[in-house]
């Protein structure tokens, strides 16, 4: 049950991240067909780049999640163990 809230916040931050990209400005009408190709070969990069990064955060955000749900624990135990 604790990995399925971790995976679900960390689905909430990475589309945190998602909804903070600036929106796309209007673009020109290219000239040429090959500068077009060019374009769109620029913006799918810098998509697969963004993909990625929100990858990372979402893993990071995973990790610190997990870190922080095994403190919790401890810091349980050991107050359960104190009380005795």
């Amino acid at each position: 049950m604790k990995k399925t809230i971790a995976t679900l916040i960390a689905g909430l931050f990475a589309t945190a991240a998602f909804a903070q990209a600036p929106a796309p400005a209007a673009k020109p009408a290219t000239a040429t067909p090959a500068a077009a190709k060019v374009e769109a070969k620029q913006e799918k990069q810098a998509a697969k780049a963004d993909v990625k990064e929100a990858k990372v955060e979402a893993k990071e955000t995973k990790k610190e999640a997990k870190a922080d749900a095994k403190h919790a624990k401890a810091e349980h135990k050991a107050t359960k163990v104190a009380a005795k």
